[in-house]
């Protein structure tokens, strides 16, 4: 069984000592960096990114972090959004599904609402990162041809 749960004292250490696979490092931050990201977007009020951990079972394999905010085509078209900024498994746990469970787990919170109402949630990645983009698909998000600086963005629509 899948769990997300906060980060806490008790399995900062834990989280920071997990890694991906050499080869994935050019595709996901560190969870140092992640973490400083969330604190540096919650101190200067520019947004909040929800850090937290994902266990199986009691077993801490790896992390993500999302952002409710507001979608802008244009100042009349902003609607509020739910943002996947990182999901990582380390690389002892990678293969055996669990990232998927990870993901559908994440969007059941998501279609909880915790931040508030939305319609969509997007995630990006790099576009020769096939995995990702293999599992995003599986999950019903559909590319939607635009790009983040050197990322492909995709769309998740949530009914």
């Amino acid at each position: 069984m899948i769990t997300l749960r906060p980060v806490t004292s008790e399995n900062f250490d834990a989280l920071l000592a997990l890694k991906v696979k050499d080869w994935q490092t050019k595709y996901v931050a560190s969870n140092l960096y992640s973490l400083a990201e969330a604190y540096l977007a919650l101190s200067s009020g520019e947004t909040f990114l929800q850090p937290f951990t994902i266990y199986h079972h009691k077993q801490l394999i790896g992390f993500t972090m999302y952002q409710y905010d507001q979608l802008e085509n244009s100042p009349e078209d902003a609607h509020p959004v739910y943002f996947i900024w990182r999901v990582f498994i380390d690389k002892k746990y990678q293969g055996r599904g669990l990232g998927k469970k990870a993901m559908e787990s994440l969007l059941a919170h998501i279609k909880t609402f915790p931040q508030g109402k939305a319609d969509a949630v997007y995630v990006s990645y790099m576009p020769d990162n096939e995995a990702s983009k293999q599992l995003f698909a599986s999950l019903g998000f559909k590319e939607t041809g635009e790009m983040d600086d050197d990322e492909a963005i995709a769309r998740y629509t949530i009914e």
